[in-house]
């Protein structure tokens, strides 16, 4: 399965190891689903994960970022989008539509409001992380 991850749900797996959204980070960690991502979603990764106050208030390191982006690069596939989306509510999630179509995504994981109420984007699924752990 090719599927877009959101940032949230990266964020929220670093900070709930033992959660639903942990539980994402380590399928995709094992291969057993590709992260299909674009330069601007590897940029805004890195950008929230790198915020002092919640690298502080979490306890993130930076080996932990680096292992994050590592598992994306590994169990991933870059896609350049040629396709601007303005569909979302919040134009800087549209960035997560745009890969999703570019790389003929299977899915979106996401827990965004934002992005959830598009379900589906062009007949691509927009699950939460508990949805796509029934699927894998």
């Amino acid at each position: 399965m090719r599927s877009v991850i959101d940032t949230g749900v990266l964020v929220s797996a670093l900070i709930r190891r033992q959660g639903t959204t942990g539980e994402v980070l380590r399928l995709l960690r094992d291969g057993q689903f590709t992260a299909v991502y674009s330069t601007d979603i590897l940029v805004e990764i890195i950008d929230v994960l790198g915020r002092p106050a919640l690298r502080a208030k979490y306890h993130i390191e930076p080996d932990d970022i680096r292992v994050v982006i590592n598992v994306i690069r590994l169990r991933g596939d870059l896609v350049i989008t040629t396709r601007k989306v303005t569909a979302c509510r919040d134009p800087k999630d549209d960035k997560f539509l745009e890969a999703a179509l570019a790389g003929k995504a299977d899915a979106i994981i996401s827990g965004d409001a934002d992005l959830l109420v598009l379900n589906p984007f062009e007949e691509i699924p927009i699950l939460r992380p508990a949805e796509i752990l029934a699927r894998c």
